[in-house]
């Protein structure tokens, strides 16, 4: 069977209450030979088995992919992908003709821990966050398309970036399943262009669909302003809401060529919208009282807790800026999607911007991630996007 590794005394309590996750400094030592992504079977101190998962080189030692004593096959990967999949259509997400672009796996959200698929049409883009998902690739695949059926014809592979670089695995991204050059997903009816072979992510921010689709609702006769803009996501959703004019910016020229083809998909020719490829701070710094609508999205500001002081000062100096120059009864979309970064520890920033600022601000909604990106109830860790829509006179 499967290699072990032994657990130092009192370390198995998060285990036994389903966390998912083993730290490098509960293992009290391990069997030889073990290699990095190899599955491996966790023992307590006292000799009994109670877990079975990935082992990585790293803070994380194992992610654990099931809490039984079963061997992980074609079996096991099909059950958990049915799962996730059933999921999908119980919210309602799955099999709407208006929205064909949704997440599948949500890493340890569908107790799949390192395995991130997001679908767009018939391709699903699959992304291995630790080196033993990486190695059970191929196997995902197979169980991915047999469980789905025809729904999903192409899956591209996409982890060049995500992988650990001292793993040295030399990956490359590319088809590992069919292939397509069709990139045109359908989101609530919107059409968006997904560079899956050398955009961020997956190619498209699937976890702000929903909020998008509020700050439709906000847009009519606004000027807005699209920060961060990536693929213009929330600049397309407020053109359909009739905004009286939508600027988008981005320090990308690959981000503002996307979002130029996204709005010209939808709104060819459309003398309303103008990007500028342009530093975010400055762009705030030389736009006084022209906006009524400012959306926030900056990349995560703290990859690790080490980086979490300097995170919450950006997010404190960025939404400064952006409550100081919008307008008198303007509304503010502002988030934070650094793991690291609490929902209080963001709303504190906020909150210290406002002061800053010197605005009167009244909270409209809180915003978090869509029902496609579950949180495991037993790993708070998931619930990584948090957002806030402030009223701001």
């Amino acid at each position: 069977m499967y290699k072990s590794i032994y657990l130092k005394k009192g370390k198995e309590e998060s285990l036994k209450r389903f966390h998912p996750w083993i730290f490098s400094g509960a293992i009290h030592h391990m069997d030889d030979g073990i290699n990095e992504g190899e599955i491996v079977r966790v023992i307590t101190v006292s000799g009994d088995f109670i877990a079975v998962g990935h082992y990585q080189i790293g803070s994380i030692a194992v992610r654990v992919l099931s809490f039984k004593d079963i061997e992980i096959n074609h079996e096991f990967w099909c059950s958990r992908l049915k799962s996730a999949f059933e999921t999908r259509k119980s919210i309602g997400i799955a099999d709407d003709p208006s929205n064909n672009t949704y997440r599948l796996v949500h890493g340890e959200g569908d107790n799949l821990p390192g395995l991130i698929v997001d679908c767009y049409g018939e391709t699903a883009v699959m992304q291995a966050h630790s080196v033993g998902m990486h190695l059970c690739r191929n196997e995902v695949s197979k169980a991915l398309v047999e469980v789905v059926g025809d729904r999903i014809k192409n899956v591209y592979y996409k982890s060049e970036t995500t992988l650990p670089f001292k793993a040295d695995l030399g990956q490359e991204n590319g088809f590992i399943y069919g292939s397509t050059d069709n990139d045109i997903a359908i989101e609530n009816g919107l059409k968006f262009h997904v560079d899956w072979l050398r955009g961020q992510k997956t190619g498209f921010f699937v976890d702000q669909r929903e909020n998008r689709s509020l700050l439709e609702k906000y847009a009519k006769g606004r000027s807005v302003l699209n920060m961060f803009c990536y693929t213009g996501g929330f600049s397309v959703y407020a053109m359909r809401g009739e905004a009286k004019l939508v600027h988008s910016v981005d320090s990308s020229a690959k981000a503002i060529e996307l979002t130029n083809n996204n709005i010209d998909l939808n709104f060819p020719d459309d003398a309303r919208h103008e990007a500028f490829c342009e530093d975010a701070f400055k762009y705030l710094e030389n736009n006084d009282d022209k906006y009524d609508l400012i959306i926030l999205d900056p990349p995560a500001f703290a990859k690790h807790r080490a980086s979490l002081h300097n995170a919450l000062k950006g997010y404190t100096r960025l939404n400064v800026k952006g409550l100081q120059k919008i307008k008198h009864g303007g509304i503010l979309f502002t988030f934070s999607c650094s793991q690291v970064v609490t929902k209080d520890n963001f709303r504190n920033a906020v909150f210290t911007a406002a002061a800053q600022a010197g605005r009167k601000v009244r909270i409209l909604h809180q915003l978090h991630q869509p029902a496609d990106h579950p949180i495991n109830i037993y790993h708070p860790e998931g619930e990584y996007l948090k957002g806030l829509v402030l009223y701001v006179e």
